[in-house]
C-alpha cells in the first residue's frame, strides 16, 4: 500500500469537500437527516450528495453494487459514506479505505469491498480514535455517531492515520469474486433493478475469459433451471419479450428481457447463484 496516502486529503483547499451518503435507511425516518446534521456541525463547508437511501434493507450486496457503480464518476478525493450495517454494535470493524481516487467509510462487512477492489486499495484504517466520534455513541446508529463524524473530520483535513490503526485485511464477500471452472463461470445475482434486469457480479473481464462475443448463444443455469439466451450488445438485439444476456452500463453481466421483466420471467432472487457457459 502507498504510504503517501497517509497524509490525508489533498487538492485545492478552496473547493468544498464532497461527502456522499448511501444507506438502506429510506427517507421517511430521521436517520439520514441526523447524519447530515452531524456532518455539517463539524464541517460546515461540506457538500453532501445523496447517492441513494433506498438500498434493500440489510442487503450488503445491493449496497456494495450501487457504491461500486457510482464512485468513479465523482471527483478525486470524494469521501463516500456507505451504511448498510445489519451487524451494527457487534465486533465488526469500522473502516476507512483510502483508494487511488477517494475514501470509502463504513462497516467492515463487505459493503465497501466491491468499490475498493475496483478503485485500488492504498491504505486500510480501522477506526478506533474516539476523539473523532460523537461524545455519545448509540449501539444501534454508528452511521450518525461514528461514520458521519469521521467523514466530516476527514473533510476538514484531519490526516487519515489519526483515525485509528492500520490494518491489512477487510471482508471480501463471495459476491466480489466470480469463479471460473473450465468453460463455466459461476457468480451470483447482486441486484434486481426497477426494470427487472438481473444484475450479476460477473464482469466484462470475466466474460472475455470465456471467449464470448456478441451474437453467440449461452447457457445460463439459474437456480435449478437452465436457459439458452443470446449474448448481445443491447436490449434491442432481440425481439420484444425475448431474453438477452449483455454487459450493462455498470460493466457487469445482466440478464434482461426486451421490454419485459427478467427478474419475473426467470424467478430471480438476489443472492441466487448463476452459472454461464457457451453452448
Amino acid at each position: 500500500m502507498n504510504r503517501n496516502s497517509q497524509m490525508g486529503m489533498k487538492g485545492d483547499t478552496n473547493v468544498a469537500p464532497i461527502i456522499t451518503l448511501l444507506s438502506d435507511f429510506g427517507n421517511r425516518d430521521p436517520y439520514v437527516g441526523s447524519m447530515k446534521g452531524v456532518i455539517l456541525s463539524i464541517c460546515r463547508k461540506a457538500r453532501i450528495v445523496d447517492i441513494s437511501h433506498e438500498i434493500s434493507k440489510f442487503s450488503v450486496s445491493h449496497g456494495a453494487y450501487v457504491l461500486a457503480s457510482v464512485v468513479s464518476y465523482f471527483p478525486s478525493g470524494t469521501i463516500h459514506v456507505c451504511i448498510v450495517d445489519p451487524g451494527v454494535g457487534t465486533k465488526r470493524k469500522a473502516l476507512i479505505i483510502k483508494t487511488r481516487r477517494d475514501y470509502l467509510i463504513g462497516p467492515d462487512n463487505g459493503v465497501l469491498a466491491f468499490a475498493a477492489n475496483r478503485e485500488g486499495v492504498e491504505l486500510l484504517i480501522e477506526i478506533t480514535n474516539s476523539k473523532y466520534m460523537r461524545d455519545e455513541i448509540s449501539s444501534t446508529f454508528h452511521g450518525r455517531d461514528i461514520f458521519s463524524a469521521v467523514a466530516a473530520h476527514l473533510a476538514n483535513g484531519v490526516p487519515v492515520m489519526e483515525f485509528g490503526r492500520e490494518t491489512n485485511e477487510f471482508v471480501q464477500p463471495d459476491f466480489s469474486k466470480p469463479v471460473q471452472n473450465g468453460g463455466k463461470l459461476s457468480g451470483e445475482i447482486i441486484h434486481l433493478d426497477d426494470f427487472g434486469n438481473v444484475v450479476t457480479n460477473i464482469s466484462l473481464e470475466d466474460i472475455r475469459k470465456l471467449g464470448l462475443s456478441p451474437g453467440v448463444s449461452v447457457k445460463i443455469l439459474l437456480g435449478r433451471a437452465v436457459h439458452e439466451v443470446r449474448f448481445g450488445m443491447t436490449y434491442g438485439d432481440v425481439v420484444k419479450g425475448q431474453a438477452v444476456a449483455l454487459i450493462g452500463s455498470t460493466g457487469l453481466l445482466e440478464i434482461s428481457v426486451n421490454s419485459g421483466n427478467a427478474s419475473f420471467s426467470f424467478k430471480a432472487r438476489e443472492g441466487s447463484k448463476v452459472t454461464i457457459s457457451r453452448i
